[in-house]
Order: structure tokens, then C-alpha cells, then sequence
């Protein structure tokens, strides 16, 4: 998994490529963690480049998603497909997770 950072106004895209899985989940939310300790408030995780997740991975979304809510910041997941979106269905958190269907969409909700 590789992640590449990169900022539109007060958002930080976090662009995930490869699989999002026990051996790799961590990576994400320790960069996250770093962004959180130097007060970055808007986060977008792009799931773009992203064709399997585990529970392992579902874990790691799951704490950063109720990490940034109890600060009181914001994040959109966004450009969910495929098999990633079936396991995120099947585990019923697409309520749970606020989820756009593109990197502008995000951005928009962001500014409202």
C-alpha cells in the first residue's frame, strides 16, 4: 500500500493505492495520527486505487473515522468500488462512514 498526501484549500487528500490489509492497515492510520497531532481538521481518503480491503483495513477506517468525530473534524471517504465496496456494504457501515462518489463531491461537502 502506498499512500501520497495532497492538499486542495484546508483539505488533505490521502490518496491509498495498492490493498488495504493486516500487514499494511496501520500505515494509514498512523500518518492520520501525525496529521491530528499538527491540527489538520479536513480529511478526504481517496479509496480510488484501492481493489481489496480486509478487516484489518475496515479496522483501521473504523478508528479513524470516531478519532477525527470526537475532535470535531471532518472526513469523507470517497471513490469506493468494487470489492471494497461490497465489504463495506456487507458489514453495514456505509451509514457509518460519510461517503462521496468522487474527490470533488468530497471537497463540495466539505465547504457546506
Amino acid at each position: 500500500m502506498e499512500l501520497k498526501i495532497r492538499k486542495n484549500g484546508e483539505n488533505y487528500i490521502i490518496d491509498v493505492n495498492g490493498e488495504m490489509d493486516l500487514y499494511n492497515s496501520y500505515k494509514l492510520k498512523e500518518l492520520v495520527m501525525k496529521m491530528l497531532e499538527k491540527k489538520v481538521e479536513h480529511f478526504i481518503i481517496n479509496l480510488e486505487n484501492v481493489d481489496y480491503i480486509d478487516s484489518s483495513g475496515i479496522g483501521a477506517l473504523i478508528y479513524i473515522c470516531s478519532t477525527i468525530k470526537k475532535m470535531n473534524f471532518r472526513l469523507i471517504i470517497t471513490n469506493i468500488h468494487g470489492s471494497v465496496k461490497k465489504v463495506i456494504e456487507l458489514t453495514k457501515l456505509m451509514g457509518y462512514f460519510p461517503i462521496t462518489n468522487s474527490i470533488e463531491e468530497a471537497i463540495q461537502q466539505m465547504e457546506d
